[in-house]
């Protein structure tokens, strides 16, 4: 507790729209041994259990947002046609992108006021008392003192991924939301995908049998992108490749733990992890630096090997495999394969299939009466708006409206604070086992031994779906 109190206060003082500090960021684990990286695995004990945990029913949810750079202002389009949403406030280091968003807003009945200017603009608009969700999208550092101190000031919480990066930033955002009471989510849209909906309610309907093996991953080229001197302010997103492990876990990893019922009914034991070299994103930074003195400071320096990948053991003895690859010249790959004793279904770089046996995948009539009778309700009341609204093909505004309903009809939100600390984990997890040569650690229960009874997450909405969409 002395070491979250520190990591607390050396945070909460920090301006919540730009980087800490101007130096690079250092790894998250690699330099510790595994008993103080997890507190020795420590025991927690449950101030109250937020699994299932069903907030007072909210008629209109008051949201303010925190950054309006990359992921925040279409955030704020898709929230902005959903009923009973009402923008309170825009927070924004820089004040030209507030005045973008707020100029999309005009028409509408949002009347939000401005946070820039200082350093603790983003804590006055948590500070109000007319605000009931804070929806955070700012650089990762930032997050979970955003999230503590709204929680804090008794705001729920929406938390780009990842919502943590250390062990300690995972127990403070669990031992926050349980002392308050109040939601932590972590916006991970990927569970919201069509087919992830799909087979996740085959799955529950018992389709593929008792689950065996599930695979998840973030292959994506951002070589790039991660060095451009104008996607990320301050170049966080490249200093955070200064890392060497599965920094990005969670889009490949949310659904197929949500298939296992992770934290209801399973939970990680350990993993161990591997890194090829790095084999490009050094020499692109020493290639730069030559050309340009701005790289300079990134030249010499090692950054994460262009491959990672991940296994992982439940308590029921599953296992799960993650993959992560964001330099390579790849097609763009989540995986999101589950397999169980009756059957599997395998998505990326491929479209969804689904098989029952060796003789190979479904065809294409058989896939289309499987996906009438087990389409999730959320896809056939939603779906097809949600494809319309657009966000990674509808997912976000899935993810965006389900919670949204879920606050105003006092249900239990999809994703809870302990699905977001335990996938956010797995970033600082990964770093040790990468450099103490892929050695295995155990992964910590955040849930403090309740995943044993904690019921299975609704994803697919059987209850709830009243809000409507304005458009």
């Amino acid at each position: 507790m002395k070491s979250n109190r520190r990591n607390f206060i050396k945070y909460s003082g920090l301006t919540g729209i730009s980087l800490a500090g101007a130096g690079m960021i250092s790894s998250y684990g690699a330099g510790k041994t595994a008993e103080e990286l997890t507190h020795g695995n420590k025991p927690h004990k449950q101030l109250f259990n937020m699994s299932g945990y069903a907030a007072p029913k909210l008629e209109t949810v008051r949201i303010g947002f925190i950054g309006l750079g990359n992921r925040g202002p279409a955030a704020v389009e898709r929230m902005k046609i959903i009923e009973g949403v009402d923008i309170k406030g825009l927070c924004d280091k820089q004040p030209d992108k507030i005045t973008a968003v707020k100029q999309k807003l005009e028409g509408s009945a949002h009347r939000p006021e401005i946070y820039t200017g200082n350093e603790d603009a983003w804590k006055k608009m948590c500070d109000r008392t007319d605000i009931d969700l804070i929806y955070i999208a700012t650089p990762w550092s930032l997050h979970t003192p955003m999230a503590v101190y709204a929680m804090n000031h008794g705001k729920h919480v929406c938390v780009e991924v990842p919502a943590a990066k250390t062990i300690d930033e995972c127990w403070q955002l669990v031992e926050t939301s349980e002392r308050t009471k109040k939601h932590c989510m972590m916006l991970e849209n990927c569970c919201y995908d069509f087919f992830e909906l799909l087979t996740l309610n085959m799955n529950r309907q018992g389709l593929f049998g008792d689950m065996v093996h599930v695979e998840g991953a973030y292959i994506h080229t951002l070589l790039e992108s991660n060095f451009s001197k104008t996607n990320y302010s301050d170049m966080w997103r490249l200093k955070e490749n200064l890392r060497n492990g599965n920094l990005y876990p969670t889009h490949g990893l949310g659904p197929i733990a949500q298939a296992l019922n992770i934290n209801r009914g399973d939970k990680m034991d350990y993993l161990v992890s591997l890194s090829s070299n790095d084999f490009q994103m050094g020499a692109m930074a020493n290639e730069l630096a030559a050309k340009d003195d701005f790289y300079k400071p990134y030249a010499g320096k090692t950054f994460r090997g262009n491959m990672n990948t991940t296994a992982i053991k439940t308590a029921l003895g599953r296992t799960i495999m993650l993959q992560h690859d964001v330099t390579s010249p790849n097609v763009y790959s989540r995986i999101h394969k589950i397999s169980g004793t009756k059957g599997s279904a395998l998505k990326y770089p491929e479209p969804g299939k689904i098989a029952f046996g060796h003789e190979g995948w479904i065809s294409d009539e058989e896939y289309k009466k499987l996906e009438e009778k087990y389409q999730p309700p959320i896809v056939k009341k939603i779906g097809e708006m949600a494809k319309q609204v657009g966000g990674h093909g509808g997912m976000d505004f899935l993810m965006d409206w389900r919670t949204i309903d879920c606050l105003r009809n006092g249900l239990p939100l999809d994703e809870d604070v302990y699905d977001a600390a335990l996938w956010s984990s797995i970033a600082p997890l990964t770093e040790w086992s990468v450099a103490n040569r892929s050695n295995s650690i155990d992964v910590p229960d955040f849930t403090g031994g309740s995943w044993k009874t904690n019921a299975p997450v609704d994803i697919t909405m059987e209850k709830g779906g009243t809000t409507k969409v304005m458009m």
